[in-house]
């Protein structure tokens, strides 16, 4: 068995990682969360830790993944409907933040949301 944990997804409140965590753990993938109690204590600190971290070990990678995108939520818009990538038109996407520069590193709630598609990759802002 790897030994290397990979990152599949990071969660900024600890009930959403503990469904996809169980769901996992009930298929014989051993999970690690990252920052869990930090984020558990202090949950303003999500934010400038980057969230909890779901891991698993790399020899689990690919069938973690399979079932992770079988239970996971896209993001939506204000109205419900799920984000489509001007890109490639894939209804896949994630909110992402960038942090860069020092006052978003610092104060990442006041970074403004964008969309990473999970297709592409593709970076876009929510239209207005």
């Amino acid at each position: 068995m790897s030994k290397e944990l990979v990152t599949l997804g990071s969660f900024e409140f600890l009930a959403d990682v503990q469904i996809i965590k169980g769901k996992l753990e009930s298929e014989g993938i051993t999970v690690i969360l990252k920052d869990e109690n930090t984020v558990s204590i202090d949950p303003f600190a999500s934010n400038a830790l980057g969230g909890i971290k779901l891991q698993v070990y790399g020899s689990d990678k690919e069938r973690a993944e399979e079932i992770f995108n079988e239970v996971r939520n896209y993001a939506v818009d204000e109205n419900g409907e799920l984000i489509v990538c001007p890109n490639c038109k894939a209804t896949k996407s994630e909110i992402y933040y960038s942090r860069k520069g020092v006052f978003y590193k610092l104060f990442p709630f006041f970074e403004p949301k964008k969309y990473r598609c999970l297709n592409c990759n593709f970076i876009t802002k929510p239209s207005q």
